[in-house]
């Protein structure tokens, strides 16, 4: 038999033929094929899910591990920090303790206030004294009790002693002797 152009060798007549062309044949192999290819896709899923998972995890422990680095930086610093405090401070007390000591030394044995008259209700005051803790305080609290208004103020600290010089004016009472404001003033103050 020749076989000629658009004739096949097949016989178009048979079973296995019509079912391969309505679509009803189906090969076991076909079948087994794409349960094999849903399990690897469905397997493959899952892992994407726990790679995913353990990226955030590891993610997770990173951040926390640069958080406890931070802690311990910061800790450190605040540690450093409060020695430094503490030496300051151990610093001042020796200092405001030893304040009329050296006072003494630079001659200056007792408090000294000097008040002068500018002319109507204003004053000028000035003051030495040892540098002590809540002196300038006092102070201002005393400036507030008699009723002076501050209008100038300089306050000066050396070698232990404190000098303040302030210009007020009288406001709440009638200007009393300037005896009477140092003595006032004393009493507050030491």
């Amino acid at each position: 038999m020749i076989i000629g152009l658009g004739e096949t060798c097949w016989p178009k007549e048979g079973k296995n033929n019509e079912d391969e062309n309505k679509g009803g044949f189906k090969s076991k192999n076909l079948e087994a094929e794409r349960r094999r290819r849903k399990k690897l896709s469905d397997r493959h899923l899952e892992l994407r899910s726990l790679m995913n998972k353990a990226t955030i995890i590891t993610d997770a422990i990173t951040y926390i591990e640069e958080l406890q680095s931070t802690v311990r930086d910061l800790s450190d610093q605040l540690y450093q920090m409060d020695a430094s405090f503490k030496e300051q401070t151990q610093v001042k007390e020796v200092t405001d303790n030893n304040a009329e000591e050296i006072s003494k030394n630079w001659g200056l044995l007792q408090t000294e206030i000097q008040i002068s008259r500018l002319g109507g209700a204003k004053l000028w005051i000035h003051i030495i004294c040892p540098k002590k803790i809540g002196v300038f305080t006092k102070l201002m609290e005393a400036f507030t009790v008699v009723g002076f208004e501050l209008m100038d103020t300089s306050v000066t600290t050396n070698k232990g002693s404190l000098l303040v010089t302030a210009c007020v004016e009288v406001t709440h009472c009638r200007v009393a002797e300037l005896d009477q404001i140092k003595d006032f003033l004393l009493q507050n103050i030491v």
